[in-house]
């Protein structure tokens, strides 16, 4: 039984006793003591004041006493106006640190034989370019919240689809023939995605031309853009495609597979994988035939060129296009035959799209047509709904090349950490081999931390400068803080010094140590809220604030010099529960941490 639970339950005896009140423990607020006052927990006392017929202050002495009387958890009291403070006594806090030094993943569960299955669907690139800034954002909350689930007890399946169809990857098609002169990954010493993605920004170098030459010619803009004869060409490739031309399908093939090993490569360095991948070019038609099934149930109805809609206007919407008149799919009847693929491939409880927020509209929708095609957790699909993320100098843009491209910002950020890491004499005594393990730890750490940290439903400005910093709320303080106390857990066992548990749980221990083992008790609450509300930031910024608690206490306070034993162990193993903790919540934000720095 918890802190909150054994307080509530004690509380809610005391207003009954002393003043008749039936109250559920669960309905007692109970929050963390602000610092300025002495205390561990505070209750709000001004629910039973009525009922006490007394002043705040005067009820909650009353309630003080009741608890320092019938609990020993509670070890003294003071009251501020309408607020309980409760002082926890030291014993609690120490036999509470032996249960979570004990506990193997403390602050996590491990998913049963019967437990719910989720599927987070994350990454979605398209196989015309390279994955950028944007895409890194996207897969570090992907797969951060994978890990989260996990951690709650879910099955997870992690899944990508990818967009491998469509007029974008026939632009670059297009490019490469009329102007590749046969170039290859092997031949340019190019990443496949990114020989790929320099086509992309070729055709809207030629295009543009193209349109300002029509446009002198006396075209408007409007018609200029759709009659340049590079775009015709793309479309017209883009038939073919869709009529199973040889040549066509073959160049496709081609070179979406330069694009697939090049994705690999990056997905690998990010620390981020799937458990199945879906590809639109397989799902758009299972779609067009679960939208013809909506149909002849009534669902959808066919207008009179042919197109079939859905009418939402009594969901709130608006009508919906599913099939253009030419029957073509739309984006919607492809994320339905990837919704009925899905079902049909795994038992999905719940389903989570990590997209940008650009697409809120567009997820309402799926939403409720899912529903009405008869998915179970149609109705409850999250679009985890995250915002979008800059550079100081602003927006960036695919077709004209001004994107930050992902491969070539993780080298930047593991380069960076190696400058910064030798300036700071972090690497002094470090083999060869450690020294490349450290820097891409922190290197990588520090471009991950930086972008979960941000409530992601926020956008963001991604400064790597400020990323790599071993002081304040960064990836390094808290890699750099994590080797400390496994430096200081090394030396200990160097000594022979053992810690396995407290044996004197009467020990005098400081407030800052009490809180330090007051905040390792949150963990698990924190992993639980971070999956409820879909959010690494809690985590991230949990584990900032226990780091920088435990640095002032590595700074106030001795450890291996301290002369008694007790204590000396009761600070080990402290310390190495935090280390336990750290390694945990970073590992659930996707972010490795250092033995040695």
């Amino acid at each position: 039984m918890n802190l909150e639970t054994i307080l509530g339950t004690v509380v809610a005896n005391a207003v009954k006793t002393l003043y008749g009140l039936e109250t559920e423990p669960n309905q007692i607020q109970l929050q963390k003591t602000k610092k300025e006052f002495e205390g561990d927990l505070t209750v709000v006392i001004f629910p039973f004041v009525k009922a006490a017929r007394k002043s705040p202050e005067q009820t909650g002495q009353e309630i003080g006493e009741y608890l320092l009387q019938n609990n020993p958890v509670v070890s003294k009291y003071n009251v501020i106006k309408g607020f309980l403070n409760l002082s926890i006594s030291k014993s609690y806090w120490l036999e509470t640190l032996n249960l979570i030094h004990s506990t193997p993943a403390f602050g996590t569960k491990t998913a049963t034989d019967d437990a719910e299955l989720m599927m987070i669907e994350y990454s979605s690139p398209n196989t015309n370019k390279p994955l950028h800034l944007g895409h890194i954002r996207n897969n570090l909350l992907g797969h951060s919240i994978a890990e989260i689930q996990k951690a709650n007890g879910w099955k997870v399946i992690k899944t990508n689809i990818v967009n491998d169809r469509g007029i974008h990857i026939c632009k670059s098609m297009l490019a490469w023939k009329l102007f590749g002169n046969g170039e290859t990954p092997d031949s340019s010493g190019l990443k496949g995605d990114h020989l790929v993605g320099k086509y992309y920004v070729i055709f809207d170098k030629h295009y543009k031309a193209e349109i300002k030459e029509l446009i002198e010619k006396g075209m408007s803009e409007e018609e200029a853009k759709k009659s340049a004869p590079l775009i015709l060409e793309a479309q017209k490739m883009l038939l073919a495609w869709e009529n199973n031309d040889p040549e066509v399908r073959q160049l496709w093939e081609t070179m979406n597979g330069w694009v697939y090993a090049g994705f690999d490569k990056t997905y690998t360095q990010m620390g981020v994988s799937f458990d199945k991948i879906y590809y639109e070019s397989e799902t758009y038609l299972e779609g067009k035939d679960k939208v013809e099934e909506g149909l002849a149930n009534g669902v959808f109805y066919r207008r009179e060129d042919g197109s079939v809609w859905a009418d939402l206007t009594g969901d709130g919407l608006d009508e919906k296009l599913l099939l253009r008149a030419d029957g073509t799919s739309v984006y919607m009847t492809q994320d339905i035959g990837t919704a009925k693929l899905r079902y049909d491939d795994y038992p999905i409880n719940k389903m989570v799209y990590v997209v940008g927020n650009e697409q809120n509209y567009h997820f309402q929708v799926l939403s409720i047509l899912l529903d009405k095609l008869g998915f179970e957790w149609g109705k409850s699909l999250v679009h985890f709904s995250y915002g979008m993320v800059e550079l100081p100098e602003g927006k960036m843009k695919s077709r004209e090349g001004t994107v930050v491209d992902a491969d070539d910002l993780m080298s930047e950020m593991i380069e960076t950490a190696r400058e910064t890491s030798q300036e700071l004499g972090k690497l002094d005594n470090c083999t060869p081999e450690e020294i490349e393990t450290i820097v891409r730890m922190v290197g990588l750490g520090s471009l991950k931390y930086f972008i979960l940290k941000v409530d992601p439903r926020k956008n963001m400005t991604f400064n790597p400068k400020e990323s790599i910093d071993f002081n304040g709320n960064t990836g390094p303080f808290i890699q750099y803080t994590h080797a400390r106390i496994k430096s200081v857990l090394r030396k200990a066992s160097e000594q022979g010094l053992e810690f396995g548990s407290i044996n004197n749980t009467q020990l005098e221990i400081s407030e800052k140590e009490s809180y330090l083992v007051q905040s390792l008790t949150e963990f698990p609450a924190v992993v639980k809220q971070a999956g409820d509300e879909f959010s690494p930031a809690l985590i991230a910024n949990y584990i900032y604030d226990l780091v920088k608690e435990y640095n002032q206490f590595y700074h106030d306070f001795t450890i291996l010099k301290e002369e008694n034993a007790a204590l000396k162990q009761f600070r080990l193993i402290l310390s190495e529960s935090i280390a336990s903790v750290i390694k945990t919540g970073m590992g659930l934000l996707g972010i490795d941490v250092p033995e040695r720095m």
